[in-house]
């Protein structure tokens, strides 16, 4: 779209409804023809590549931190380990959570064609997510407590507690970061997320090995270098937003309207965040129940192998998640239920056959696997045994996780959030504990309840989706979009 269409449509109504109505009654009742089926193949790819790059680059920022961690002995490894998994679960998981609501407001106001409202939608999220990390600030300075109080080794909790404490300034970054590329993600102006991504981790790879190795920090220079990273790729982002040509019709400068809707923004925001934290720490209680088991150390380093494999693998349902999101909301936004639920037809097909080869893969490489990270025998053999848990996983991960993009995108986050109570933590993790600790099966136990629960978690979603009116959909929509435009005419 040209500057001048933009222009044109900023005068616009808010959705032409009476246009809308007219071409949707009109289509009633045909089918989608095939190109408009490649035409949106064409748009999600063009979304789904970035995202992965991009989601893989952010990614790559811990695995560096931890390799160089892991060349300073095991107690560096196991407090930064701990710290990270701790940071992920008491901060990183939330403000991946409360920031993912922009899916929902700054997509279906992009669809509707009102660019103006996405700054403010991205401002308000801002200052709702910084203020929110001034509490897990102070939960972070205390992990060292926090830990030790919790049972953990002394030694391993006071080290964990030095490193988080050095990470507090990431989760700041870390929030105006997902701000951002929310913003620009639901406009499908993805690329300058790989730039600055990429960017921020090219320089990471150097500034951590000379803060690791080169400064008396040691094992704390990871956590230096991991703040700077983000700090990195946030204010690269943040001046790509106000300078480029491309976010001169969403981004129109710094506004007292952002204040006021903030409940809204809450009510959104906080099942996002549950939605989404409930299935991070079901992956990190994993890690612990790990460590109860008998042989530790056996089931500890395997389940690491199994959860990194399963995270790098996830990159790509990820992306797929967010292309789904990005496509659900703007065609909600722009008053197309067809074309709504043609987007979540055409990338729950690229995420079955995705999961499908890399299922394949899997299954014909487990035995060899193991050996990228170790060369002991007993641990590459029980490595081959769960991957094929892991593949199963994974193929329904990638399910879930487009129709927890869906979920995002048409608001429904609320109900997400109870499927995952649900699918986890009242099936998932009981089984896990039956087959574990009651029929002693050990780390397989533990990946069949996890994989069960992802089962029952993309049945749910599934049938939520597939009972989901669009057209009241839409409705939703609009009203949502009016409800965010009548708050700012008010205050301005």
């Amino acid at each position: 779209m040209n500057a001048e269409e933009q222009a044109g449509d900023l005068e616009s109504p808010l959705i032409p409804f009476a246009d809308q109505e007219h071409d949707y009654q009109a289509r009633k009742g045909q089918q989608l023809t095939r190109d408009e089926f490649f035409v949106e193949v064409k748009k999600q790819l063009l979304l789904v590549g970035p995202l992965v790059s991009s989601n893989f680059l952010l990614f790559c920022i811990q695995v560096v931190s931890v390799m160089y961690v892991g060349h300073l002995g095991e107690l560096a490894l196991s407090g930064a380990s701990m710290a990270t998994s701790f940071a992920s679960v008491t901060g990183i998981s939330l403000m991946i959570g409360m920031g993912s609501a922009l899916d929902t407001f700054c997509g279906q106001s992009y669809g509707a064609k009102q660019y103006h409202m996405l700054g403010i939608h991205m401002q308000r999220a801002m200052i709702v997510l910084l203020l929110v990390s001034i509490p897990l600030a102070v939960v972070w300075a205390n992990t060292g407590f926090i830990l030790e109080f919790l049972g953990q080794d002394p030694e391993i909790s006071a080290a964990a507690g030095e490193f988080a404490c050095y990470m507090i300034p990431s989760l700041f970054a870390y929030a105006i970061l997902q701000c951002h590329s929310r913003f620009l993600q639901t406009q499908t102006n993805v690329v300058p997320m790989i730039v600055t991504t990429g960017t921020a981790t090219l320089l990471h790879l150097l500034i951590c090995w000379l803060l690791v190795y080169k400064t008396s920090l040691g094992y704390k220079g990871a956590a230096v270098a991991n703040c700077i990273a983000y700090w990195i790729n946030a204010l690269l982002l943040f001046l790509y937003v106000r300078f480029s040509p491309s976010c001169k019709h969403t981004w129109t400068g710094f506004s007292k309207e952002a204040f006021h809707g903030i409940l809204s923004f809450l009510k959104l925001s906080i099942p996002s965040a549950v939605m989404i934290s409930l299935e991070m720490w079901c992956f990190e209680m994993m890690v612990l129940l790990s460590g109860l088991l008998p042989n530790p150390k056996l089931e500890t380093s395997v389940l690491s192998i199994s959860l990194n494999t399963c995270a790098l693998t996830y990159m790509i349902p990820l992306g797929l998640g967010g292309a789904a999101s990005t496509r659900v909301s703007n065609e909600l936004g722009a008053g197309k239920p067809q074309l709504a639920h043609l987007s979540v037809c055409v990338t729950l097909s690229m995420v079955v056959t995705e999961g499908i080869v890399v299922v394949a893969v899997m299954i014909l490489g487990r035995k060899v696997w193991g050996y990228c990270y170790t060369s002991d025998k007993e641990v590459v053999e029980y490595v081959g045994e769960i991957l094929l848990w892991v593949a199963i996983a994974h193929f329904f991960d990638g399910i879930q996780s487009v129709l927890s993009g869906v979920i995002r995108g048409s608001g429904q986050q609320k109900i997400g959030a109870y499927v995952n109570l649900g699918a986890y933590y009242l099936i998932g993790i009981p089984i896990s504990i039956i087959l574990a600790f009651v029929l002693h099966i050990g780390g397989k136990g533990l990946w069949i309840g996890i994989t069960v629960a992802l089962f029952v978690q993309a049945v749910s979603l599934s049938i939520i989706v597939t009972c989901t009116n669009w057209e009241k959909e839409v409705k939703k929509a609009s009203d949502r979009v009016h409800k965010t435009m009548a708050v700012t005419d008010a205050v301005s």
